[in-house]
Order: C-alpha cells, then structure tokens, then sequence
C-alpha cells in the first residue's frame, strides 16, 4: 500500500506544480503569461479564444486530479486500505 499512497504523493506534487503553471497561462485583465506562449490572440466569436476555452478545460481537468489525488492520500491515512 505504500506503492499507492506514494504514487499519490507524486501525483499531487507534480499535478500542484502543473496546475499553478496553468492558472498562471490564463488571461487576466493584462494578458498575463498567456500572450507569451500564444494565447493573446483572440476572436470575437463568444468573448474568448479556443485556446482559451482549451485551457480552461484542461485546467479543470488537472485540478480534478489533483483533487482526487487528495482525497486517495486522505483515505489511505484516515482508514489504512
């Protein structure tokens, strides 16, 4: 069970490190680090770009993840499975 519970851990760390970068590439209301890997570029179908929308799904995506990563490390110390 230590397998698990360390693959857990791994997860959650590399998964909090990619979600920080994530949220950090989204457009805010100065463009944010998003122009820099191309993400300024914008339609005016809708509001937001499809990169935009892409990667705010994928954002969601990746904080599930992480979220579940959680939940598993806090059940395996809470019940010992």
């Amino acid at each position: 069970m230590t397998a698990v519970k360390t693959g857990l851990e791994v997860l959650l760390i590399v998964g909090g490190i990619f979600l920080t970068l994530l949220i950090l590439m989204h457009k805010g209301k100065g463009g944010g680090l998003s122009d820099m890997f191309g993400g300024g570029v914008t339609s005016n179908l809708g509001g937001s770009s499809i990169a935009e929308r892409n990667l705010d799904r994928f954002t969601v995506a990746v904080a599930i993840i992480w979220f579940a990563a959680i939940v598993g490390i806090g059940l395996i110390n809470r019940f010992g499975l």
